[in-house]
This record gives C-alpha cells, sequence and structure tokens, in this order.
C-alpha cells in the first residue's frame, strides 16, 4: 500500500514539473459532464470537451502536434491505451 502512495506522489509531482510548460502533455479522458474532454497536464479545467471520444482524440492529438509534445489516449477506466509523440 506504501508503494502505492508513493508512486501516485511521483506521478503528481512529475505532473506538476510540467505545468505550464512545453512539456506539457494532453490527455484524453472520460469525462462527467460532457462524455470526454482534453486535457493538459497540470489543470483541472479541460482544454476541450466532447460526447465523442474520437473527437477528444482528434483534439488531443492536434494540440500536442501543435505543442511539440504528446497525446495520450485514455480508455473508458481511465487507463492509458496509446499515445502519440510528437515532440520534435
Amino acid at each position: 500500500m506504501a508503494e502505492n502512495k508513493k508512486d501516485s506522489m511521483e506521478r503528481e509531482e512529475y505532473f506538476k514539473d510540467r505545468a505550464g510548460t512545453d512539456e506539457a502533455r494532453y490527455h484524453a479522458v472520460p469525462h462527467d459532464e460532457e462524455g470526454w474532454a482534453v486535457k493538459k497536464e497540470g489543470q483541472d479545467d479541460p482544454e476541450f470537451t466532447s460526447g465523442s471520444k474520437s473527437e477528444a482524440v482528434d483534439e488531443a492529438k492536434r494540440m500536442a502536434e501543435e505543442a511539440g509534445s504528446m497525446a495520450y489516449i485514455h480508455d473508458e477506466d481511465g487507463k492509458i491505451e496509446d499515445q502519440f509523440n510528437y515532440s520534435n
């Protein structure tokens, strides 16, 4: 159990370090209010929302490509199922 808490704390620190930087990545994630959302690491509010997963995926990939970053695609349970690297 302590290892899981440590992993969680390390993950939070990882995202915090990238928040607001060019290294921040985009995540297409399930979203209660609209169905699917694109969230930038380190931000609580979504950059984009949609009722369609495919639209959220396309937008996450577009944003990541524009930023020279990465897009992570999550499944309905929130687990990462795919990633796209657009870093230079």
